[in-house]
């Protein structure tokens, strides 16, 4: 990591630590009703799972809730997985993206998705492929004069509507709906939130996964979403 970098990082992660972010979505983030899920590699029902059949993967989804008695799953960041496997577009040359740069809020298709902070919508774009995102908003914020981005990937297509770059959006305004597979990537219903401190001249989407060789980099560029989050899950 530059210097330059490392200080815009300590900024804006300074920034968002001392704000007061509304809750992005209006259910609780704690136990017992939310759990946080290990989905890595070092789970052996995802190691088993066949990450290629949507079936089996919301089969994997209902038994890690299942067996945590939660009704919401959390959690992912900085996680390794395996199952990007299941899109071409997840690959590096020779190295298939593994290391997930957001946090996975896993619950149902249909719940609504709120604004942390006042924003202006960046971009927002349908990343229809098998795997990808599905419906994706990416919102700008500025807070104590630092600009950052949150990204909100696996919506329902009406929440495309309206997000024109540059609409304003208020702290706490719904602006989203968890959409459900196929339209969503065809993943279970979840929320895949992200930061990001540098949109590196993308619009409409951004890398929700690196490789494990530009790991240190991209969780450079995408500090914790429990900065905005703030579950004691995680």
């Amino acid at each position: 990591m530059s210097p330059a970098l490392h200080t815009v990082h300590e900024r804006i992660v300074s920034a968002i630590r001392a704000s007061s972010p509304a809750p992005v979505m209006r259910v609780s983030l704690e136990a017992p009703t939310t759990a946080k899920l290990d989905l890595s590699l070092a789970n052996p029902l995802v190691a088993s799972t066949d990450c290629k059949d949507n079936k089996d993967v919301t089969q994997l989804l209902h038994d890690v809730l299942a067996q945590s008695g939660a009704t919401y799953g959390i959690g992912g960041y900085a996680e390794k997985r395996g199952w990007y496997a299941r899109g071409e577009q997840f690959s590096h040359g020779e190295e298939v993206r593994s290391i997930h740069l957001g946090i996975d809020i896993w619950a149902p298709a249909g719940m609504s998705v709120y604004a942390p902070y006042d924003s202006v919508v960046h971009s927002a774009q349908d990343n229809a492929l098998f795997g990808d995102y599905g419906p994706t908003v990416i919102l700008s914020h500025t807070i104590a004069d630092e600009t950052f981005y949150t990204l909100y990937g696996h919506l329902s297509r009406e929440s495309l509507i309206g997000k024109e770059p540059g609409t304003t959006i208020k702290q706490g305004e719904e602006f989203a709906k968890l959409g459900a597979p196929p339209i969503n990537g065809d993943w279970p219903p979840h929320l895949h939130l992200q930061i990001i401190l540098d949109m590196l001249g993308k619009v409409g989407d951004y890398p929700g996964v690196a490789a494990e060789s530009q790991r240190d980099l991209f969780l450079t560029l995408c500090p914790d979403p429990n900065l905005i989050v703030r579950s004691s899950l995680i």
